[in-house]
């Protein structure tokens, strides 16, 4: 499924079984999820800084391209974090624990304002950057990071 199509899916609240989740408990589940939580909301405050800058300017070509590789590998890391929580969350049973990951996957909607907000920065540059770019690369690259980041199963 396209990752915008997964984005949107998101944001519109199903219901779901009321046996839903796993066998997890919450005080094993909580610290799993609340360690997500805190990289993803690292990665909103460096965001939120993104949007309200000026775009960074360079010598060469060469740097824009290093700072763009950058934040899209940023917002890979957000996204995989975002998703590694609920995946988290839903092993277990508690509803606490899932509306605690549930909630900032809002987050989501904000990260097409940063790309056009690098795509004009782009511009700016002279250089040539679509959405659709980033969002093939975000999408490929999404998975991977989510294994990356998924705390062993011992690991609280």
């Amino acid at each position: 499924m396209p990752l915008l199509l997964a984005l949107l899916l998101t944001l519109v609240p199903f219901p779901r079984p009321a046996a839903a989740g796993g066998s997890r408990p919450a005080e094993e589940a909580r610290p799993r999820v609340e360690h997500h939580l805190r990289e993803v909301e690292r990665l909103v405050q460096h965001f939120e800084g993104v949007l309200t800058r000026n775009c960074p300017r360079f010598e060469t070509a060469g740097e824009w391209d290093a700072y763009l590789d950058g934040e899209v590998e940023r917002v890979v890391l957000l996204l995989a974090h975002l998703e590694q929580a609920w995946v988290e969350a839903k092993r277990t049973p508690d509803d606490d624990v899932r509306r605690a990951a549930k909630v900032p996957r809002r987050q989501r909607g904000r990260v097409g304002p940063l790309l056009d907000k690098l795509q004009g920065c782009a511009n700016g540059h002279g250089a040539r950057v679509t959405a659709e770019e980033v969002w093939r690369r975000v999408e490929q690259e999404v998975p991977r990071r989510q294994a990356e980041v998924a705390l062993p199963p011992s690991t609280p």
